[in-house]
């Protein structure tokens, strides 16, 4: 009997990239999305294809069978359903969970404060009654190295107060990291919080800072850079992010000294990377050349992010492996590859 675990955001940019790896390894997946408009949804139709879902066979809070895998099934679903939500945990016991839908993006909040309050509140506030009605193992759900806010001590400590928010997105992140730690104590639900640090790779977000670049490189258009170039992003290859995952998902916290099983993580690559650096690989692998528009800081973003992983390393054995010319390498393959032959969609 293979293990049973739910995904939710399966059909985004993590989402997709942890099924993928879940399958591979042999566990029971079933991945839930509301597949919103926030991006083109071609390219979540695309990321579910890839998993064997065709669009055209998608329906609400119907189970669709993957044709290529057969231990995969997707339903449609938004997580601010409660009623949906708590029929599927009835129906499928599962044994974990993968929290990582979420209304994204840092900027975006600022003019669309409600979508976020919903899904990330509301939709995770949902989550934690499923579990707490359903009794799960473990569930892991996506934090943020946003809620670090105005915290300039680096590296970033899970230790390091976080009540400095700069952003409602941070601030939500925040809010679940709070709401999990009530329900681990009042319902003994293992938790664990992953503060993910600047996760790229292939099938990332068109809203993302290396599809925006990418984009512009490829046009002959300016690449927006903010505060002047003076960024860094600890930079994270989505292979190393996914693979943390599974490792965290496969080690339940233990309870701490209050008895309750409760953990926040920091998983990033811990090595910081010059945002013009990163730049400038971007364009040496596509092979064209860079123009830059100077900008200074906008609302919401913080000039450096810097993650503190020894926690990670010590207690659950992870360690990125993929340098950031190796992944922005594999990027750029993926991205010429995936933007030729998006002409030909349908969708």
């Amino acid at each position: 009997m293979k293990t049973k675990v739910l995904v939710t955001g399966c059909a985004g940019f993590i989402g997709f990239h942890t099924v993928k790896l879940l399958v591979n390894q042999g566990y029971h997946v079933i991945g839930i999305d509301n597949i919103n408009d926030y991006y083109p949804m071609t390219l979540k139709f695309e990321r579910l294809k890839e998993l064997g879902i065709h669009p055209d066979f998608i329906r609400y809070n119907r189970e669709t069978e993957s044709d290529e895998f057969e231990n995969f099934q997707f339903v449609r679903i938004d997580i601010t359903d409660e009623k949906s939500i708590t029929t599927l945990f009835a129906q499928y016991r599962f044994e974990y969970v993968v929290h990582l839908a979420a209304q994204a993006g840092v900027r975006y909040s600022i003019d669309n404060p409600n979508a976020y309050i919903q899904s990330n509140v509301v939709g995770f506030n949902n989550i934690l009654e499923a579990c707490r009605y359903f009794p799960v193992k473990h569930l892991v759900y996506a934090s943020s190295s946003s809620v670090y806010g105005l915290n300039i001590d680096q590296p970033f400590s899970v230790e390091h107060k976080t009540d400095e928010p700069v952003s409602l997105y941070a601030s939500t992140k925040k809010s679940n990291e709070l709401m999990a730690h009530t329900y681990s104590h009042l319902f003994k639900i293992p938790t664990t919080g992953l503060r993910f640090f600047t996760v790229y790779g292939p099938w990332g977000r068109p809203d993302m800072a290396p599809m925006l670049f990418a984009k512009a490189i490829s046009n002959g258009d300016p690449i927006k850079v903010f505060n002047n170039g003076e960024m860094e992003r600890d930079f994270t290859y989505v292979d190393d992010i996914v693979g943390g995952v599974k490792q965290v998902l496969e080690t339940a916290p233990k309870p701490n000294e209050k008895g309750v099983r409760y953990r926040i993580y920091n998983i990033g690559n811990s090595h910081p990377v010059q945002l013009m650096d990163f730049i400038n690989i971007l364009g040496e692998e596509l092979g064209m050349e860079v123009k830059k528009q100077f900008l200074p800081l906008q609302e919401g973003d913080v000039v450096s992010t810097y993650a503190d992983i020894s926690e990670l390393k010590e207690e659950i054995g992870y360690h990125p492996k993929v340098s950031v010319k190796e992944g922005v390498k594999e990027f750029v393959h993926w991205y010429k590859s995936f933007y030729q032959l998006e002409a030909c969609s349908s969708y």
